[in-house]
């Protein structure tokens, strides 16, 4: 496996404070017992107490290990060993490697072993399974009907009075959908108490949050009628996820995977890591990864990394969600990622998206040849002169990357923003 860039390390950092904190420790002085061969990168960094953190990275997968108490994946002491190693100045190749790295490895090496060996669950009853899923749809039916009035409540008494109310209004409102196990319009709900007064269109927003909630609470009623792809992403709207050993009994689609771009996001109570993969055939799919609070979430794959794996989609709509249905081997990194559009392509296309899924938040786009421009948020215009805002983007490093000229840049639209996940700058993929 070669050495990594120094890009590539940073692309695999979770965030901007890691990085920087990362950067001051990659200098040999705090380490020690360094080490790499073609899979394991490892090392010793101390720290303020007695005994150095113990470091290991397994550079194939990606993953990650360290004995601090850091809940970032990769922490700060992994992504400083990884830019030593990036420069040559530490972790000399064809080494053996340390007990602890080692232990780690057979570790991984024998959770994976078990579970691929690990036997199905016995099917349940399934007269019982049948009550269960009855009785789970009558209290999906009461939440939807009362989520329903409170919606026409709100409408009654006028929008703009919405942002009047407490936090705890929102919030008793989602704590009704979490009872009746409609946790996916909950989350929205909730978030919602808090945009209304983060948000500068917070009425636009509000206004087309509303209307979406309104046909959902038309659509449930009629969800026997729906086709089968339909009836999926209504089911993934509501917050009724599809068990992942269903998926796996799928047909899986061959690699290699490029991936095109990730993101992260934390409320404070779940981490979620969406990550974009585009097949052969030019097929896009979406990874979803999700962890509590307390928990890592899975490695973060690199944009521009093309992966030797196979992957089974959940049921709905293109882009689909999907799972690696086996393991996962690094093939190499690719140098564009493929074929952009211009903005005006890139909106028809999400029209015609939201067409057939109306509740689906954002659509994957791949803009060629787009220029990063200064105010407000910024914004990305291409060569007709049409212009997108940008939401959540380092407009500072993105200007930095791009320097003014038009590169191709993939990334999240949503609600008429472009969220950037990755720019092909000089032949290469790199993450803002």
């Amino acid at each position: 496996m070669g050495r990594w860039s120094e890009d590539r390390v940073a692309g695999a950092a979770p965030d901007a404070a890691s990085l920087a904190a990362a950067r001051k420790l990659a200098r040999p002085g705090p380490w020690s017992g360094t080490g790499s061969n073609d899979v394991l990168v490892w090392g010793k960094c101390q720290g303020s107490g007695k005994t150095p953190y113990q470091v290991s990275v397994d550079i194939a997968a990606p993953a990650y290990r360290c004995s601090c108490p850091s809940r970032k994946f990769p922490c700060k002491h992994a992504l400083a060993l990884l830019l030593l190693w990036s420069r040559g100045e530490a972790a000399d190749g064809g080494m053996e490697a340390a007990g602890y790295a080692q232990e780690w490895a057979a570790q991984r090496a024998d959770r994976a072993t078990e579970r691929e060996r690990r036997e199905p669950e016995q099917p349940a009853d399934p007269a019982a399974q049948a009550k269960r899923l009855a009785d789970r749809l009558a209290l999906m039916d009461a939440g939807i009907s009362d989520f329903s009035r409170w919606l026409a409540d709100l409408v009654r008494t006028g929008m703009a009075s919405a942002r009047t109310q407490p936090y705890s209004w929102w919030d008793g409102a989602a704590a009704r959908l979490v009872d009746a196990q409609l946790p996916g319009l909950a989350e929205q709900v909730r978030a919602m108490g808090s945009d209304i007064h983060a948000r500068s269109d917070w009425t636009d927003h509000l206004l087309h949050r509303a209307g979406r909630w309104w046909a959902l609470t038309k659509a449930w009623p009629l969800r026997e009628h729906l086709t089968p792809e339909e009836l999926a992403d209504l089911r993934v709207a509501v917050g009724w996820t599809v068990p992942a050993a269903e998926v796996r009994g799928t047909e899986a689609l061959p690699g290699p995977w490029l991936v095109l771009g990730a993101h992260r996001t934390d409320d404070g109570r779940l981490q979620q890591q969406r990550t974009w993969l585009r097949g052969p055939d030019g097929t896009v799919v979406l990874l979803l990864d999700f962890a509590a609070r307390s928990e890592s979430l899975a490695t973060p794959q690199l944009a521009g990394s093309v992966l030797d794996a196979t992957v089974a989609r959940y049921p709905g709509p293109a882009p689909q969600r999907a799972m690696f249905a086996g393991t996962v081997g690094p093939r190499g990194t690719a140098e564009t990622l493929g074929q952009g559009s211009t903005i005006a392509s890139a909106l028809g296309d999400e029209s015609a998206a939201v067409a057939l899924s109306p509740w689906r938040e954002r659509h994957p786009v791949l803009l060629a040849g787009v220029r990063v421009c200064t105010g407000g948020s910024g914004w990305l215009q291409d060569e007709t002169g049409d212009a997108l805002p940008l939401v959540d983007a380092p407009l500072d490093a993105l200007l930095a990357l791009t320097g003014g000229h038009p590169v191709d840049l993939f990334g999240e639209l949503e609600e008429g923003r472009v969220r950037p996940l990755s720019v092909v700058v000089n032949g290469a993929v790199v993450t803002p």
